[in-house]
């Protein structure tokens, strides 16, 4: 999820564990907590484009890593707090941190590595990074508990806002179980064979649904609003496979193809060929020149390797798909 959300989850989960104690500086401790997972995002700023994406979401959100973390972010807790929270106390207030962080990455696409050094990534795939429906109830509701210092009240504050926020992550699992039924009915009735699917939400909502359909020779690309009239259409990109030829020995390409979890598509324009994951959907779905929200292009460095590189997308791309977005939300 982004910064914001999980420093507020980060803040709630902190005072559940720590408010009685500490009081209103668990919003100093809970922020950093909160975000400590995603620092390797810094790290891989210094790295190139693949292995800077390869990296996040990895050890930093795994249990083994939080294992032994915890115990020392305890103990600094525990030194400065030396009269209010002890060693024990500190460690389960930093791990737990920590721990509902990657548990709410668990709900988006990306998915986390929490049984790193494994490379599966868990990804529930029902919220979106940014969805302000899961995190204004939780923000709401810590205004009122730094407002208040009787523990009591605050408490009362902050259980109706993990209400909320919890409710609305459950509605989102209920909610992509059903646009997963309509996607595997409208398959059937058009008597399309596949081999795998993949559901998940577009961007700051859970009403408009994308899935991807993986075939034999290609991929079937369809959204469903839950506002639609009409049956869902899918769209045929075929898997390339003569192209993917030209990159089966690249290090670049092998190690998109685990990030990609194989949901990838080569083309080539130009003759310049392109990664493009197909998990974060589409900002043109043309499919003879489609253009995709995460495409890496493959160019040569000096020594005539090639090597990948993250395309940047411009601003008015992102425009243009949330207009799209929230048009299509209306219903087909």
């Amino acid at each position: 999820m982004d910064s914001f959300t999980q420093i507020v989850l980060g803040i709630a989960t902190a005072e559940v564990f720590a408010g009685k104690k500490l009081q209103n500086k668990t919003f100093l401790y809970g922020a950093v907590l909160g975000t400590i997972p995603d620092l390797d995002i810094i790290i891989g700023k210094f790295l190139n484009d693949v292995d800077g994406v390869a990296i996040h979401r990895g050890l930093s959100h795994s249990l083994l890593f939080f294992v032994f973390l915890a115990p020392l972010l305890g103990w600094i807790i525990s030194k400065i707090e030396k009269k209010k929270i002890n060693f024990k106390n500190a460690t389960l207030l930093a791990f737990w941190c920590l721990f509902t962080h990657i548990l709410l990455d668990l709900f988006t696409s990306w998915g986390t590595q929490i049984l790193w050094p494994l490379e599966h990534r868990f990804a529930l795939k029902t919220i979106f990074v940014i969805d302000p429906l899961y995190t204004v109830p939780l923000g709401v509701s810590l205004i009122y508990v730094w407002r208040n210092t009787d523990f009591s009240i605050r408490k009362k504050h902050l259980r109706k806002g993990l209400i909320i926020s919890s409710c609305y992550l459950l509605l989102t699992c209920i909610i992509k179980l059903f646009a997963l039924q309509q996607f595997e009915n409208s398959l059937e009735n058009n008597k399309i064979s596949y081999q795998d699917i993949i559901v998940k939400p577009t961007a700051f909502n859970c009403i408009l649904w994308n899935a991807n359909i993986a075939t034999t020779t290609g991929y079937y690309l369809a959204d469903y609003s839950l506002f639609d009239s009409k049956p869902i259409s899918f769209k045929f990109y075929s898997k390339n496979k003569e192209l993917e030829k030209n990159l089966i020995q690249n290090s670049d390409f092998k190690k998109l193809q685990v990030i990609s979890e194989g949901w990838y598509l080569i083309t080539n324009k130009n003759n310049t060929y392109y990664f493009n994951d197909l998990r974060f959907g589409l900002i043109n779905d043309n499919p003879k020149n489609p253009q995709f929200a995460f495409s890496y292009e493959f160019i040569k460095d000096k020594n005539g390797n090639l090597i990948a590189h993250e395309v940047p997308n411009a601003k008015r791309d992102g425009k243009l798909l949330l207009q799209k977005i929230f048009t299509r939300i209306k219903g087909n």
